[in-house]
């Protein structure tokens, strides 16, 4: 039987709980230990959860039972913690974003690189059934080229939600609004299906809240790097919350993830000749069996717990988790192109120097 390994949070808001709870999940994981600058909010979580707390981060990192640990804290200081946690030889589990400035982001990959420890951001979505089979259906060329994909998430934030924290809805410490809080994990799946993107032009506002210093809303054209195009919308404004939606067009099909489900899956078998305006074809999505495991009797598994079981097969086998720091530093390099591009008016290029 496969060593259980240990596992520690470090941020016990929303997010950390989030973690902690799933860890308790995982027959071969071990919540050893959480810690929050909230002495209250630390203690209360770790009787909560059983295990030991800390108010003291460092103290926690001087375990030995510890092996991975989970950083939820505010996300402009993600690589703060990173390079401490990486220091102290424990592999990184990060939250989205992998920071709010390229630079930390780097120097959190370097510092994980130089201590040989894993570096894991999640991004579950990546993980979810219905990413997973259009990906394949992409991969297979069962789409044909790809030319088009739209990516929204109208999604409704209170004004008590931004108020509840003193670093909710800043640049310093949220590092962004709709984007980079809410529609982070839409554009990674967008450009994780569709290849890289070569550049933005966009636009953001603040619409529907006060107090806040980042956008509530935000609109980018984008050109990708194989030819095709795209659009990029997300907002917190959209009363009372709707979908997140994801549309992908090839020459060959097309693909519709709507809420995390695959509502759409069309493929042509046979390439139609001649003019046809009106085509029958096939719903594959309503065959798929990524859309059949979440029933009241065999509840679908949290996309969170199938990233942190990819973490703890990636330390075992030792190889690279399969969205490490690369792969996570992608969708923070997008979306600060976009803020770029809407603050400036500009077209602006990827990778930004």
């Amino acid at each position: 039987m496969a060593e259980t390994l240990g596992f520690a949070v470090i941020g016990c808001g929303v997010i950390g709980l989030k973690h902690a709870e799933e860890i308790s999940r995982i027959a071969d994981a071990k919540l050893v230990a959480v810690t929050d600058s909230v002495l209250e909010r630390a203690k209360s979580s770790g009787e909560t959860f059983g295990v030991e707390w800390y108010q003291d981060f460092r103290q926690m990192l001087k375990r030995p039972d510890i092996q991975i640990v989970n950083i939820c804290t505010p996300s402009g200081m993600h690589a703060d913690f990173a390079v401490e946690v990486a220091k102290a030889g424990k592999h990184v589990i990060v939250e989205k974003p992998i920071d709010i400035a390229i630079e930390k982001a780097d120097a959190m990959i370097e510092a994980c690189k130089e201590a040989g420890v894993k570096l894991c951001v999640i991004s579950q979505h990546r993980f979810d059934p219905a990413t997973a089979r259009v990906k394949a259906s992409i991969e297979e060329g069962k789409l044909g080229q790809l030319f088009l994909a739209e990516a929204a998430v109208n999604w409704y934030r209170s004004q008590g939600y931004y108020d509840s924290g003193d670093w909710r809805g800043t640049w310093a410490f949220d590092g962004g609004g709709a984007l980079m809080n809410q529609s982070i994990h839409t554009i990674d799946v967008l450009q994780y299906l569709m290849g890289p993107i070569e550049s933005v032009h966009a636009y953001m506002g603040t619409k529907n809240h006060e107090r806040i210093e980042v956008e509530d809303v935000a609109v980018a054209i984008a050109r990708f790097r194989n030819g095709g195009m795209g659009t990029i919308a997300g907002t917190t404004a959209a009363y009372p919350g709707l979908s997140t939606r994801l549309e992908i067009f090839g020459t060959n099909g097309s693909a519709v993830i709507e809420s995390d489900q695959l509502t759409h899956l069309y493929q042509i078998e046979t390439p139609v000749k001649g003019v046809h305006h009106r085509i029958k074809a096939t719903n594959l999505a309503q065959e798929s069996e990524c859309n059949k495991n979440d029933t009241a009797s065999t509840p679908a598994i949290s996309a969170h717990r199938f990233q942190f079981q990819d973490m703890i097969d990636a330390v075992r086998s030792n190889r690279e988790p399969l969205v490490n720091g690369i792969e996570g530093r992608k969708s923070l390099e997008i979306i600060l192109a976009i803020y770029k591009s809407a603050q400036t008016g500009e077209t602006v290029y990827l990778p930004l120097n």
